[in-house]
């Protein structure tokens, strides 16, 4: 089954905890810290691999953790990195954030490895916090937690070319006649529910990739028919190839049909209806009235567009709609879908969120943040100095003033986790 859409939960490991320990050895009863660093956490990492054709597997999965950094040990040793956490996708699979919609990454290099969330540091040990004055720190740092988000997989077929038309204008036929491929083939709508890929061979060194696509109707950018199924394999594509049905056998205007086509094209995403074009007018074998072709060919040519008479069922005038594909896209270069300088910035806490945040409930003032829980969770407060630390952890963040602008008075109560304490100016 060909699946071209998953949505997947992804989480990095967390970082390991640091470790509180004291050496002891014969003859040194009151040795040092010794409290080693936690080990930081696996990352999730996407990888390309060129066997897969399609995102099913992700049909059966869709949460994904990578391992934990093992906790800090005694004598100074440092906990186990967490392992990283591969994830093997096809090749032309491109990764959005769910919650921003931006790319993360476009994995269209073959054996291309992105990070797509990175693990939690791991905490610092209470060896780190040994001062000439502070000789015997009872607190460690926790790990920070890896991250964690919601992506969209969309594959994004790897070809030069693509078919693109009304269904069942002869789009499965002319890929079967020029490649190897071989699509169902058949004289009923929509024939083509995947998009099949083929390789168009002119000689040696002269080939390129074309994609036969599933048909187009009206409304199709949103969702209408198969809709999105189809546009997101076009965006690729460097060069189109538009099959009309110049023989009007179902009683469309051809006209009308080009015109339809690059509306969907455009609605769906403007740079696709600037993507360069060349037109099939298909079943000249069929034609009854020649000026139909007459009529099409001076508007299409009037418009910019060249317009080659073909026949894919009798293998008419296909040579040379190859011959000129190929030499076009000799001109034209890769399409880009994703600029890496665009890349989400990767760091725990995003640029417009607050380190903490401070609301009133009832009479007591709660302080909240990202920041706040790192620091809560390195504190020892049966410890005088960690104690000591906290609080001028809590100043330097300027918790402190904070609350001062908030009103506060001395005797009122604040909150930072579970822990509440009466506010001493």
């Amino acid at each position: 089954m060909f699946i071209d859409y998953a949505e997947i939960y992804i989480k990095a490991g967390d970082g390991g905890d640091g470790a509180v320990s004291f050496r002891r050895e014969k003859y040194i009863p009151n040795g040092g810290p010794d409290g080693g660093d936690g080990g930081d956490g696996g990352n999730v990492v996407f990888k390309v691999d060129t066997g897969l054709r399609t995102l099913m597997d992700f049909r059966y999965k869709r949460k994904y953790v990578a391992e934990n950094g093992e906790r800090g040990g005694k004598s100074n040793m440092t906990g186990r990195r967490g392992a990283d956490l591969i994830i093997r996708v096809p090749q032309g699979t491109v990764v959005k954030d769910k919650e921003t919609g931006r790319i993360i990454a476009d994995l269209h290099e073959v054996d291309q490895e992105e990070i797509i969330a990175r693990g939690g540091k791991g905490g610092a040990g209470n060896q780190r916090f040994a001062t000439p004055t502070r000789q015997a720190p009872n607190f460690a740092k926790r790990g920070s937690p890896g991250q964690e988000r919601t992506v969209i997989l969309e594959l994004k077929l790897i070809a030069d070319v693509g078919l693109i038309g009304f269904p069942n204008v002869g789009k499965s036929t002319l890929l079967s006649v020029v490649s190897k491929a071989k699509p169902k083939v058949a004289d009923y709508h929509f024939t083509t529910l995947t998009p099949n890929l083929g390789v168009v061979s002119l000689g040696e060194g002269q080939s390129f990739v074309m994609a036969d696509l599933p048909g187009l109707i009206e409304g199709a950018h949103e969702g209408t028919g198969l809709g999105h199924k189809f546009l997101r394999h076009v965006e690729r594509t460097r060069l189109l190839i538009h099959v009309v049905d110049i023989a009007e056998t179902e009683g469309r205007d051809a006209i009308e049909d080009f015109d339809v086509i690059n509306k969907e094209l455009e609605l769906y995403n403007p740079e696709l209806a600037k993507r360069p074009q060349i037109i099939a007018a298909n079943k000249i074998d069929a034609l009854q009235d020649p000026d139909r072709l007459k009529r099409f060919k001076a508007e299409m040519e009037k418009r910019g567009y060249k317009v080659f008479e073909i026949s894919a069922a009798t293998n008419k005038g296909v040579d040379e709609l190859m011959y000129y594909t190929y030499e076009e896209l000799k001109d034209l270069p890769p399409v880009v879908l994703f600029d890496p300088s665009e890349k989400l910035i990767e760091i725990d806490i995003p640029d417009d969120e607050p380190p903490f945040t401070i609301r009133r409930e009832n009479e007591v003032f709660v302080v909240e943040g990202p920041q706040i829980e790192k620091l809560l969770g390195s504190v020892n407060f049966d410890d005088r100095d960690s104690l000591g630390y906290f609080q001028r952890s809590v100043r330097k963040m300027g918790v402190i003033d904070a609350l001062v602008e908030k009103g506060i008075k001395e005797g009122d109560t604040v909150r930072m986790g579970e822990i509440e304490f009466d506010y001493v100016p």
